[in-house]
Protein backbone atom coordinates (compact mmCIF):
# COMPACT_ATOMS: atom_id res chain seq x y z
CA UNK A 1 0.00 0.00 0.00
CA UNK A 2 1.34 3.13 -0.90
CA UNK A 3 1.00 5.98 2.03
CA UNK A 4 1.63 9.49 1.97
CA UNK A 5 3.58 11.02 5.32
CA UNK A 6 3.14 14.60 6.35
CA UNK A 7 6.04 16.21 7.28
CA UNK A 8 7.85 19.60 7.45
CA UNK A 9 11.72 20.21 6.05
CA UNK A 10 13.06 20.15 9.78
CA UNK A 11 10.67 16.63 10.04
CA UNK A 12 12.42 15.29 6.74
CA UNK A 13 15.63 16.62 8.27
CA UNK A 14 15.36 14.95 11.45
CA UNK A 15 13.78 11.60 9.56
CA UNK A 16 16.81 11.90 7.15
CA UNK A 17 19.40 11.97 10.48
CA UNK A 18 17.78 9.41 11.92
CA UNK A 19 17.22 6.53 9.10
CA UNK A 20 13.31 6.50 9.41
CA UNK A 21 10.34 8.81 9.04
CA UNK A 22 9.80 7.76 12.82
CA UNK A 23 8.99 4.90 15.60
CA UNK A 24 4.81 5.07 15.41
CA UNK A 25 2.50 4.60 15.14
CA UNK A 26 2.44 7.74 12.12
CA UNK A 27 -0.67 9.64 10.94
CA UNK A 28 -0.27 9.29 7.38
CA UNK A 29 -2.89 8.62 4.36
CA UNK A 30 -3.63 6.26 1.42
CA UNK A 31 -6.87 5.36 -0.77
CA UNK A 32 -9.13 4.18 1.98
CA UNK A 33 -12.84 2.81 1.51
CA UNK A 34 -13.68 6.46 3.01
CA UNK A 35 -11.44 8.35 0.24
CA UNK A 36 -13.17 6.11 -2.34
CA UNK A 37 -16.47 6.78 -1.92
CA UNK A 38 -16.02 10.81 -1.31
CA UNK A 39 -13.79 11.03 -4.22
CA UNK A 40 -16.14 9.08 -6.39
CA UNK A 41 -13.61 7.75 -8.70
CA UNK A 42 -12.12 4.37 -9.71
CA UNK A 43 -9.02 5.74 -11.46
CA UNK A 44 -6.39 4.49 -8.97
CA UNK A 45 -3.94 7.38 -10.05
CA UNK A 46 -6.76 9.86 -9.07
CA UNK A 47 -7.14 8.68 -5.90
CA UNK A 48 -3.54 8.58 -4.98
CA UNK A 49 -3.29 11.99 -5.65
CA UNK A 50 -6.36 13.03 -3.77
CA UNK A 51 -4.25 11.20 -0.63
CA UNK A 52 -1.24 13.44 -1.33
CA UNK A 53 -3.07 16.12 -1.27
CA UNK A 54 -4.87 15.27 2.01
CA UNK A 55 -1.15 14.82 3.37
CA UNK A 56 -0.36 18.19 1.87
CA UNK A 57 -3.08 19.68 3.73
CA UNK A 58 -1.97 17.57 7.15
CA UNK A 59 1.77 18.59 6.18
CA UNK A 60 -0.05 22.60 6.45
CA UNK A 61 -1.06 22.16 9.45
CA UNK A 62 2.04 20.90 11.00
CA UNK A 63 3.68 24.07 9.85
CA UNK A 64 0.72 26.10 11.41
CA UNK A 65 1.63 24.77 15.01
CA UNK A 66 5.30 25.51 14.32
CA UNK A 67 5.99 29.12 13.21
CA UNK A 68 10.08 28.21 13.16
CA UNK A 69 9.10 25.58 10.71
CA UNK A 70 10.52 26.97 6.83
CA UNK A 71 7.15 27.31 5.11
CA UNK A 72 7.02 24.23 2.49
CA UNK A 73 4.65 21.36 2.75
CA UNK A 74 6.30 18.00 2.60
CA UNK A 75 5.14 14.49 1.88
CA UNK A 76 6.85 11.68 1.78
CA UNK A 77 5.46 8.82 -0.39
CA UNK A 78 6.18 5.45 0.95
CA UNK A 79 4.86 1.64 0.56
CA UNK A 80 3.90 -0.33 3.27
CA UNK A 81 2.58 -4.06 3.67
CA UNK A 82 -1.73 -3.36 3.87
CA UNK A 83 -1.33 -4.73 7.23
CA UNK A 84 1.12 -2.08 8.26
CA UNK A 85 -1.36 0.86 7.73
CA UNK A 86 -5.07 0.75 9.35
CA UNK A 87 -7.87 3.38 8.85
CA UNK A 88 -9.67 4.37 12.29
CA UNK A 89 -13.43 2.77 11.49
CA UNK A 90 -14.75 5.54 14.09
CA UNK A 91 -13.14 8.47 11.85
CA UNK A 92 -14.45 7.11 8.58
CA UNK A 93 -17.04 9.04 7.71
CA UNK A 94 -15.23 12.29 9.38
CA UNK A 95 -14.62 14.70 6.77
CA UNK A 96 -11.23 15.82 8.49
CA UNK A 97 -9.95 12.06 8.32
CA UNK A 98 -10.77 11.40 4.79
CA UNK A 99 -7.84 8.92 3.82
CA UNK A 100 -6.05 8.82 6.55
CA UNK A 101 -4.45 6.28 8.37
CA UNK A 102 -2.31 5.05 11.28
CA UNK A 103 0.57 3.21 10.00
CA UNK A 104 2.75 0.89 12.65
CA UNK A 105 6.08 1.95 12.93
CA UNK A 106 9.16 2.19 12.43
CA UNK A 107 9.16 2.91 8.72
CA UNK A 108 12.31 3.15 7.30
CA UNK A 109 13.06 6.08 5.05
CA UNK A 110 14.36 3.00 3.01
CA UNK A 111 10.95 2.45 1.90
CA UNK A 112 9.82 5.39 0.61
CA UNK A 113 9.59 5.70 -3.05
CA UNK A 114 9.70 9.79 -3.49
CA UNK A 115 9.28 12.78 -1.54
CA UNK A 116 7.35 15.83 -2.40
CA UNK A 117 8.19 19.63 -1.54
CA UNK A 118 6.66 22.81 -2.72
CA UNK A 119 9.06 25.37 -4.61
CA UNK A 120 10.60 28.03 -3.33
CA UNK A 121 7.76 29.95 -5.11
CA UNK A 122 5.28 28.60 -3.16
CA UNK A 123 6.53 29.74 0.52
CA UNK A 124 4.61 33.20 0.75
CA UNK A 125 1.08 31.52 -0.46
CA UNK A 126 1.56 28.67 2.15
CA UNK A 127 3.00 31.03 4.99
CA UNK A 128 -0.57 32.89 4.24
CA UNK A 129 -2.35 29.61 4.32
CA UNK A 130 -0.84 28.51 7.26
CA UNK A 131 -1.92 31.69 9.29
CA UNK A 132 -5.29 31.43 8.07
CA UNK A 133 -5.91 27.67 8.21
CA UNK A 134 -7.65 27.89 12.24
CA UNK A 135 -10.31 31.00 10.97
CA UNK A 136 -11.00 28.48 7.88
CA UNK A 137 -11.48 25.89 10.25
CA UNK A 138 -13.42 27.99 11.83
CA UNK A 139 -15.74 28.86 8.52
CA UNK A 140 -14.11 31.60 7.62
CA UNK A 141 -14.73 31.87 3.87
CA UNK A 142 -12.12 34.68 3.54
CA UNK A 143 -9.21 32.56 5.10
CA UNK A 144 -10.53 29.83 3.30
CA UNK A 145 -9.82 31.16 0.17
CA UNK A 146 -6.48 31.70 1.33
CA UNK A 147 -5.91 28.09 2.50
CA UNK A 148 -6.95 27.14 -1.11
CA UNK A 149 -4.16 29.68 -2.62
CA UNK A 150 -2.10 27.53 -1.22
CA UNK A 151 -3.26 24.69 -2.86
CA UNK A 152 -2.75 25.79 -5.79
CA UNK A 153 0.71 24.84 -5.49
CA UNK A 154 1.38 21.34 -6.92
CA UNK A 155 4.16 19.77 -4.94
CA UNK A 156 7.11 18.77 -6.69
CA UNK A 157 8.59 15.51 -6.98
CA UNK A 158 11.95 14.40 -5.64
CA UNK A 159 13.89 11.40 -5.68
CA UNK A 160 15.06 10.04 -2.16
CA UNK A 161 18.23 10.38 -3.42
CA UNK A 162 17.81 14.11 -3.13
CA UNK A 163 16.66 14.22 0.33
CA UNK A 164 19.93 15.46 1.42
CA UNK A 165 19.98 18.54 -1.07
CA UNK A 166 16.47 19.07 0.23
CA UNK A 167 17.09 19.94 3.97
Amino acid sequence: MRVYVPLTLSGLAEAHRAGELGAGPLVAYAVTPALREWYLSDDIEELEYAALNRAALASLRLLAADAAAARRRVVVAADVPDRAAAADPDRGLDPAALGEVRVAGPLPLAKAAAVHVDCADAEADVSAAAEALAAADGGDDDAQFVVDGAEDHELLWYATQEIPNLV
